[in-house]
């Protein structure tokens, strides 16, 4: 991009006219600042999109193990109940896995490490995330395990146990959200004091719903 056409950009001059003097740098000057600029806009759009499928992927997440339960419990259904509701709840199973699940946990991690790259740097916080997020795709191939599980027909789990692992997004969510936040070190300890209670208040819950649904 040439200097009259940056001059001419609205963006630029925009952007330029914050500053107490004109700016009247030299061609490489205009064309860094111009650089850095549209760098900054492409970081946004890409941590809007990475924003995007990191929704899609939680919510493919959460609603994965309710199908696994709403699966295990349908064995306990009379025929022809049973193998009617276990047909349809493998038919959901594999739509959202394969359709929802998966595509947007890869399309977070190739967009999460774009941001990364364009950030340019890697602070403590973001190492932190980094590792959570880690720890976020080893549950992801968990619940793989699971998935194929119950599609062969094995059911290793009961509906309490898997209840208790759905929380485990929760608490992952937490944290990273936490991180993303607030962006400092002194988070990560609030994040561990606030996910221990929240973690706490989860067991609580389970606990309740289990009482409630049996008494």
């Amino acid at each position: 991009m040439n200097c009259a056409v940056a001059r001419s950009n609205p963006l630029i001059l925009g952007i330029a006219s914050c500053f107490p003097h004109p700016f009247t740098g030299t061609r490489d000057d205009v064309n860094n600042f111009t650089e850095n600029i549209l760098a900054k806009n492409m970081y946004f759009y890409i941590k809007a999109i990475h924003i995007i499928f990191v929704v899609t992927w939680f919510a493919g997440l959460f609603y994965i193990v309710r199908l696994f339960i709403y699966h295990r419990e349908a064995q306990d259904k009379l025929e022809p109940e049973r193998s009617i509701l276990q047909q349809q709840f493998s038919v959901m199973i594999k739509r959202l896995w394969l359709g929802i699940t998966w595509p947007s946990c890869i399309l977070t991690v190739i967009f999460g490490t774009w941001m990364a790259i364009l950030f340019g740097s890697l602070p403590t916080w973001l190492i932190v995330k980094i590792g959570f997020v880690i720890g976020l795709l080893a549950y992801h191939i968990s619940l793989h395990l699971i998935y194929r599980q119950q599609l062969a027909g094995k059911f290793n789990y009961t509906s309490q146990q898997l209840r208790i692992w759905n929380e485990v997004a929760t608490l992952f969510l937490v944290a990273i959200i936490m991180l993303a936040s607030v962006k400092s070190t002194l988070s990560f300890v609030w994040g561990l004091i606030v996910l221990v209670g929240f973690t706490f208040l989860l067991l609580l819950a389970i606990k309740l719903y289990k009482k409630i649904r049996n008494g």
